[in-house]
């Protein structure tokens, strides 16, 4: 199976990069089920880039149904160690205008009914999670959009909601009170999975709308959405070709050992279906005589 270092997941509107040579389409099959889609792999500025639809080719699979497990497990399958995620948001600040990007540090997390962990049946681990995203991958985004000359936002507060209706008013104001920045449906549980699989994770955030709560702008559509989308989208390759190239060769942030003192089941009591099932993520943790 080919290889890559560096994931991307496609949000709304971004089903490809641009400039990808060596263009391999892999159908995987993970034991969380099926990924969104086939996943593209190629080369970008010379390094392994793997690209995955979060909603599949055309849209079709809504926020709460995006098979995040099996995402996240296919792409570590494949060797990667670090994942850029796009996601469209409304924004809850003033400051924080359409067509802006948001780089995020921090996370809310008000999803209702979204499995949240690769760690069940019979297995528990707790991993860190004070720090949400990889400050390494945030830098190198960060600093790759202001190159490009887009106005990018260095930090801010993702509050991730189940959708896949819009906030009502009363929410956005409640949202804007905690003093949380921007509002998507996308960043859960994909950044809690990768840090339980050991994977840097970062995320572009594409500032689509202001939500509802503005007194002046309109509320937010899907044809506002996409086509703030559509505006970026260039923006957004082009800082994903640029990032690829400034990617550490090795992990050297504490995303790469997340497990290390997470798994809390004795190791003789996790069940063999579960070490199996696993194995990809804890297999280093086991001893021969527990795996």
């Amino acid at each position: 199976m080919p290889q890559a270092k560096i994931g991307v997941i496609g949000g709304t509107g971004l089903y490809d990069i641009e400039g990808l040579t060596d263009i391999e389409e892999v159908d995987i099959n993970t034991p969380f089920g099926k990924p969104s889609d086939t996943i593209i792999i190629g080369r970008l500025e010379g390094v392994g880039i793997a690209f995955l639809p979060r909603h599949g080719k055309g849209h079709r699979i809504s926020p709460t149904e995006v098979p995040s497990r099996a995402n996240i497990y296919a792409l570590k399958s494949l060797g990667v160690q670090q994942i850029i995620s796009i996601n469209a948001v409304g924004s809850l600040k003033e400051e924080i205008k359409s067509a802006d990007l948001l780089i995020p540090d921090q996370l809310i997390d008000r999803t209702k009914t979204r499995v949240s962990s690769f760690f069940t049946d019979g297995i528990v681990a707790h991993i860190p999670f004070a720090e949400p995203f990889c400050p390494t991958i945030r830098g190198i985004l960060y600093q790759a959009a202001q190159e490009i000359g887009a106005t990018v936002h260095q930090k801010g507060t993702y509050i991730v909601m189940e959708g896949p209706a819009f906030s009502t008013r009363a929410e956005s104001f409640l949202h804007r009170s905690w003093g949380a920045d921007v509002i998507g449906m996308t960043a859960l549980p994909e950044a809690k999975l990768a840090r339980e699989a050991e994977i840097c994770y970062a995320i572009i955030a594409c500032v689509t709308d202001y939500d509802c709560w503005h007194e002046v702008h309109e509320a937010v559509t899907v044809d506002i959405i996409m086509e703030t989308l559509r505006q970026n989208d260039e923006m957004t390759r082009k800082i994903i070709k640029l990032a690829a190239s400034r990617m550490p060769e090795k992990q050297d942030c504490e995303c790469a050992s997340a497990l290390k003192t997470a798994i809390v089941t004795d190791p003789e009591l996790i069940p063999p279906e579960q070490k199996k099932k696993l194995s990809l993520l804890i297999g280093k943790y086991l001893t021969e005589g527990d795996s």
